[in-house]
């Protein structure tokens, strides 16, 4: 019911800035979070950073002060400012979102896009 498109991932030196968006399509026009995890070879998936319905954010320690997540409702998207970037945030990110509905949550994810981050 719900399709994720990433975009903006590729290789950056590290110090520099990416920016991904993700659009949603499909029968759901409302989402209760949408976020970004990502993963690293050989690592399991975190949190990077999700935004409430509200505005209400919430980032991984690892990037505060870095990254920015941002959303329109209106055009069913999220978006990650990602600024000086370190080799370790290299990894595959994904999109996230969550609506509830009849008394369950219900969560789609999208197919990654690869952010590497190397001299």
């Amino acid at each position: 019911q719900v399709q994720l498109v990433e975009s903006g991932g590729g290789l950056v030196q590290p110090g520099g800035s990416l920016r991904l968006s993700c659009v949603a399509s499909g029968r759901v026009f409302s989402f209760d979070v949408m976020g970004w995890y990502r993963q690293a070879p050989g690592e399991q998936r975190e949190l990077v950073a999700d935004i409430a319905s509200g505005g209400r954010t919430n980032y991984a320690d690892s990037v505060k002060g870095r990254f920015t997540i941002s959303r329109d409702n209106g055009k069913r998207t999220v978006d990650l400012q990602m600024n000086t970037l370190k080799p370790e945030d290299t990894g595959v990110y994904y999109c996230h979102v969550r609506y509830w509905a009849a008394l369950r949550d219900y969560d789609y994810w999208g197919q990654g896009t690869q952010v590497t981050v190397s001299s």
